[in-house]
């Protein structure tokens, strides 16, 4: 993956800094971004609130988070179809579907400023603020 966005960072003629981290211990200083943006990642991180923390300490005050991730429906015959297949993807793959990133980043600290849910309620954006 990261051969693949250095090559279109080339391409695009743009500099990026892109590097291999464990979103639980980013090898960055605190403060070091004004916003972060996470999409369709956090399913996947073993420690979502860990992860979330991370997040937390490389904003600044005022600080953006931006998320984008599947999370636990709101219908009750599909949050059941949801833990079916979580029974397979967890063990398989660490794939966690009904999961609510707004609500751990809420429990971290961050104010909600937009969110929305989309497709069946599974998917959610969120606009959050570091205080």
């Amino acid at each position: 993956m990261l051969d693949i966005a250095r090559c279109r960072a080339a391409q695009l003629g743009r500099e990026a800094d892109l590097r291999l981290g464990d979103a639980h211990a980013l090898d960055l200083p605190d403060a070091a971004f004004d916003t972060v943006v996470c999409t369709l990642s956090l399913r996947g991180i073993p420690d979502e609130q860990r992860a979330i923390r991370e997040m937390k300490r490389v904003l600044p005050p005022g600080g953006r988070l931006i998320l984008l991730d599947h999370v636990v429906a709101s219908p009750a015959w599909l949050r059941a179809i949801q833990w079916l297949l979580e029974r397979m993807t967890i063990p398989l793959e660490g794939e966690h579907f009904r999961r609510r990133p707004r609500l751990t980043a809420e429990a971290e600290g961050f104010v909600v400023e937009i969110a929305e849910r989309r497709t069946l309620d599974i998917v959610e954006r969120v606009l959050l603020r570091k205080p």
